[in-house]
């Protein structure tokens, strides 16, 4: 199996979670230059024009750096904790990447470096930059009481497992499988993991019971489930399913019934990616490369009803757009704020440099969110409603807060 991390969007979809080689999945996201262009009801006329702007510009109550900017290094893709009190992001320095946890005052608390030692085949910690084997951490998940974390690490040997760290310094490794896991989502309301392994050959999702270690495996198909996500109460996931030629949007009704077959939201011929669900758990928002023009390079956003009583292909599913020309966030996917009513997103325009908007569902307006930043990404929103952001200062990423004024 083979999952991508690349350094940027353009023109390619990203598993960006992980890099999983040696099982086949090479090539099961594609470019999105040979995305197939539906011949449904939906390319068929302009069904989903965006979203007409309204309003003004909304300018935020501040906008400012989260660490000092530094150059010799790029921050990346925030996590909330679910309190909003810290935030975990991934920092890379050359080739190697850490996870860095920081108040949200700038303040940092934890640096993870995880490299293994060869000597003794047994799993300890390094300050950065301490060996010279590249060690790549990434793919962070928080605990419901933000105590924990899980990453995702290739300790330096190539392999990629899941490993637990705790804040009181101790560091467990929670898988060890000759073919690789990744994209760990932690359970909502228990001490549940569901993540993606090569182990099947393809990518199924499995769910790992942090105090038992019991494993049970979810999915099974001949193409891979991919990005689980929980919904808000710990009874469904939501994820991806198909391969470079298309991926849909799927639903496992309930985690307690392994043996049933997801439900299908999503059934047209367009790229849907990445999603992910209200704050509510009413609706789930991802990207797909449907649009108006037929275009497969330009992504819109979509908001579906996570009940699944809306269209899953065709006019019906195409007027469910909510923003076109947007910039997908693969790594996390669309930016709920936390009243379930808007999502933050970085819209693909250059000539601006990849400015931020707010979409509200309810007043269905698109709005300006006036940072002052350039080539904006990797948007994350806390539970009170503050928004970490990647931003582009020289020639280095660097991420940013802002908050609404309501």
């Amino acid at each position: 199996m083979t999952w991508l991390r690349r350094g940027c969007f353009a023109g390619c979809v990203v598993l960006a979670a992980a890099r999983i080689a040696g099982t086949g999945l090479a090539g099961d996201v594609a470019p999105a230059a040979t995305a197939a262009v539906a011949e449904d009801p939906s390319a068929a006329g302009a069904v989903a024009e965006r979203p007409a702007e309204q309003g003004a510009p909304i300018e935020p109550l501040y906008v400012r750096p989260l660490t000092p900017l530094e150059a010799g290094r790029n921050d990346s893709n925030p996590v909330w904790s679910p309190s909003g009190a810290l935030i975990a992001f991934e920092r890379s320095r050359g080739d190697r990447k850490e996870i860095v946890v920081a108040r949200t005052d700038g303040t940092v608390v934890h640096t993870i470096y995880y490299q293994l030692s060869e000597e003794q085949k047994e799993t300890r910690f390094f300050f950065p930059g301490a060996l010279e084997e590249v060690s790549y951490n990434a793919g962070i998940a928080w605990s419901p009481a933000g105590d924990r974390l899980v990453f995702m690490s290739n300790g330096g040997e190539g392999n990629y497992d899941l490993y637990l760290r705790g804040f009181g310094g101790k560091t467990t490794r929670l898988t060890d499988h000759k073919e690789k896991d990744g994209h760990p989502h932690w359970s909502p309301v228990a001490d549940q993991l569901a993540f993606v392994s090569g182990r099947t050959g393809k990518g199924d999702i499995y769910l790992l019971d942090l105090a038992t270690r019991a494993l049970m495996r979810l999915t099974r198909g001949n193409k891979p489930y991919l990005y689980p996500q929980w919904s808000p109460d710990g009874k469904q996931i939501a994820m991806i399913h198909g391969s470079n030629e298309n991926h849909d949007v799927y639903l496992i009704m309930d985690v307690q019934k392994p043996g049933a077959a997801p439900k299908a939201l999503t059934t047209w011929t367009h790229e849907d990616l990445r999603p992910v669900w209200s704050p509510d758990g009413k609706k789930i928002a991802f990207y797909s490369n449907y649009n108006a023009a037929g275009d497969p390079k330009v992504w819109s956003l979509l908001v579906i009803a996570a009940d699944g009583s809306d269209p899953v292909e065709g006019e019906g599913l195409a007027g469910k757009v909510v923003a076109t020309d947007v910039v997908p966030d693969v790594e996390r996917g669309p930016a709920w704020m936390p009243d379930s009513a808007r999502i933050v997103y970085v819209r693909n325009d250059r000539q601006e440099y990849n400015p931020i908007y707010v979409v509200d569902l309810v007043r269905k307006t698109n709005r300006l969110l006036t940072t002052g930043t350039k080539m904006n990404h990797d948007v994350a929103c806390s539970a009170a409603g503050v928004i970490a952001f990647r931003a582009q200062v020289e020639q280095w990423d660097n991420l940013f807060l802002a908050e609404l004024k309501d």
